[in-house]
């Protein structure tokens, strides 16, 4: 079932340019590594690497070098996308953030071998982090996590792992890989990417960045990620921002050069306490953008005072009144049990009938959000895999058989190959 569902999933959240935007090349003159497209001019400060990783893949990767910079980012692109796409991106970013910058391709984007899944993404960003320390010499208090939509996983996995990492940038991210389809309020053991339950843990200051138009990743992705945050910065939520276009806004690029400044006059060693930021973010937003968590009163003085042991020895009746009223009591205790029981019974058929009423309702009035998801580019039969797990097949069959969707016997069939 395991092997199953991870290549289900995997069908479900990933999508590589085919064909490849590049292809490699060795340079006759200096023997090292280049990309070869119609639209990279190459630039002597970008080294392009083949990394090793754990899962036995070898990923393609490129280090942006900048003379004066003290910090580097890791970018974990998008989907649909690979480092021959994201090459003017990540040098002109290095150029205007002053910083180095490394780029890599997940397993089976680009030109990097295997294929793609949400373990191995991990192991990619790993071996991309190692090639940093080992090669290039960063320190862990010298590197931000920066992660765009899917790529979101990845970096947030690392910095679980990373105590005295400087920072992370999440840029249109995703709660998880189930909940960009359906706004579910439990994390299911098949979903990819909780990333809703891995920002808790993360120490260091966060720059969320979503647009408020976003139509392939909801707005409020990124809004509850920022809220859960321990050491929250002050976000950027770009109005009328879609989900490719926000590095096309002027306050992009400003508010990132705000944020990169910031974390560099912080001294590191000062930044991972996570009790001086988890209340309140360093640059606080205004009343109406930000709330912090307000202590809860105490309840010490709701409380009234209990009477000493001595008032209730005297206040209790004698020995055989004790009994008598211990007996009723035992009784009315077992009548309330049973009833209770049959509530729980009945309650727990009741949460479940809405839960099936809402996923109804949900495919019945929303058949577009079935078709078009945050991974959008693939046909319904394939992603539908994933909630099958979820759902049963039979009983989402009869569903999607109602709106007349997709072939539901060769969904079935596909379904019990798996």
């Amino acid at each position: 079932m395991g092997t199953a569902t991870s290549s289900m999933a995997a069908k479900f959240a990933f999508f590589p340019p085919n064909p490849p935007s590049y292809t490699i090349l060795v340079d006759e003159e200096t023997g090292k590594l280049r990309l070869s497209s119609d639209v990279i001019h190459q630039r002597d400060n970008v080294d392009i690497l083949k990394l090793c990783t754990k899962k036995g893949n070898e990923i393609v990767a490129m280090y942006v070098k900048n003379p004066s910079a003290s910090l580097t980012v890791l970018y974990s692109h998008g989907n649909a996308a690979d480092i021959g796409q994201m090459y003017h991106v990540f040098t002109e970013l290095s150029s205007h953030l002053n910083v180095n910058l490394v780029g890599y391709d997940y397993s089976g984007y680009g030109q990097s071998s295997g294929k793609p899944s949400e373990h191995d993404t991990y192991s990619d960003i790993e071996g991309a982090h190692k090639c940093l320390e080992e090669t290039y010499g960063a320190k862990e208090e010298d590197i931000i996590l920066y992660g765009q939509s899917v790529g979101s996983g990845p970096a947030l996995e690392l910095a679980t792992h990373l105590p005295g990492l400087r920072a992370v940038i999440l840029h249109s991210p995703i709660l998880s890989g189930l909940r960009v389809m359906y706004p579910i309020k439990k994390t299911f053991w098949f979903d990819i990417y909780k990333n809703i339950d891995k920002i808790p843990l993360v120490n260091c200051p966060v720059l969320v960045i979503h647009g408020t138009e976003d139509e392939v990743v909801n707005f409020s992705h990124g809004k509850q990620l920022w809220e859960l945050c321990k050491e929250k910065y002050e976000p950027l939520w770009l109005k009328g921002g879609n989900h490719c276009n926000l590095e096309l806004y002027p306050d992009y690029l400003k508010h990132l050069k705000k944020f990169i400044s910031a974390i560099e006059k912080q001294p590191p060693h000062l930044r991972n306490v996570s009790a001086q930021s988890t209340d309140q973010p360093d640059h606080p937003l205004n009343a109406a953008e930000y709330k912090a968590d307000k202590p809860r009163p105490s309840t010490d003085h709701k409380e009234k005072a209990r009477p000493s042991f001595g008032q209730r020895e005297k206040s209790r009746p004698s020995t055989d009144n004790t009994e008598k009223a211990r007996a009723s009591t035992d009784r009315r205790e077992r009548t309330r049990k049973s009833i209770n029981r049959v509530g729980k019974a009945r309650n727990s058929t009741d949460q479940q009938e809405k839960a099936r009423n809402s996923f109804d309702r949900f495919v019945q009035l929303r058949p577009d959000l079935l078709c078009f998801t945050s991974f959008a580019k693939y046909k319904f039969d394939d992603y539908m895999m994933i909630l099958i797990i979820g759902f049963g097949y039979d009983r989402l069959g009869d569903m999607v058989r109602s709106v007349g969707l997709c072939n539901v016997d060769c969904l079935k069939q596909t379904a019990a190959e798996a």
